[in-house]
């Protein structure tokens, strides 16, 4: 794939960024960020509320335009993308929003199946036969005609995951994919995370505060703290990690180097 001809990217990197810079007014987000997703891998982002990471992958997707830095997707530079091309490049991603993110006036199929309407010329039944190979891969059977309002939590997630899967996407954001649910539920999803990275070969990236989910998930995880990536590693590098600031987020100890507010 092409690049800017300056800058070496891996052949096996999917998502690599560069020195990203990025602030709303005085708050000062992301402060030189370096990050490099490999393909095919699950990599977690794990930090505290308010310390960027979804300002990090809605970078990544192009929602936000960074202050300063590089985001290469597939070996092309997003940055330097004008609108049209960044709409392009977002066919290669699904995303599952925080609290799912259901149009609350349509049915389950049309809401799964609301990008092949977007962006493709499927009609209508082909798009449900879509829809329901997608829910049935989240567990999810006979609940087409459902509506958003009829559907538990743990169902809203699902539904969501089926969306964001639904345009057999190169790669899969999680924002804060457990949020909400209760712990076996949130087992549910983490073990879809993981099976949809085996039946469909996705990179990811989730981005939580969930230790258990970080660990279950993650091929990798890295602590943004600060607006930087300051530890990266396996699970098991990342819980005998010796960096104060890594233990003292992952054992979640009020005293320590993270004060209240960061």
């Amino acid at each position: 794939m092409p690049n800017d001809g300056q800058q070496y990217i891996k052949p096996d990197s999917m998502i690599v960024v560069r020195d990203l810079y990025k602030s709303f007014g005085e708050n000062h987000v992301l402060q030189g960020l370096n990050l490099e997703v490999t393909r095919g891998e699950d990599m977690v982002v794990i930090g505290g509320s308010g310390t960027g990471k979804s300002v990090l992958i809605k970078c990544i997707i192009g929602l936000i335009k960074p202050d300063k830095g590089t985001i290469f997707v597939d070996g092309e530079d997003m940055t330097s993308f004008n609108e049209a091309m960044l709409n392009e490049m977002r066919k290669k991603f699904g995303m599952l929003f925080q609290f799912g993110a259901l149009f609350d006036s349509m049915p389950v199929w049309e809401n799964v199946g609301f990008g092949l309407k977007q962006h493709t010329n499927l009609k209508d039944d082909d798009i449900r036969g879509i829809v329901t190979e997608k829910l049935n891969l989240v567990g999810l059977k006979g609940i087409e005609e459902l509506m958003p309002s009829e559907l538990s939590g743990g169902m809203k997630k699902r539904v969501s995951l089926a969306r964001a899967i639904a345009m057999e996407p190169e790669i899969l954001l999680y924002d804060e994919p457990t949020t909400g649910l209760d712990p076996i539920m949130a087992d549910v999803i983490n073990e879809l995370i993981i099976q949809l990275r085996e039946k469909l070969r996705v990179t990811s990236i989730a981005i939580t505060h969930d230790m258990v989910s970080a660990y279950k998930i993650g091929d990798r995880i890295a602590m943004l703290y600060k607006g930087k990536i300051i530890e990266i590693g396996t699970p098991d590098e990342i819980r005998n990690s010796k960096n104060e600031i890594v233990q003292q987020f992952i054992q979640g100890k009020s005293e320590g180097p993270i004060t209240r507010g960061e």
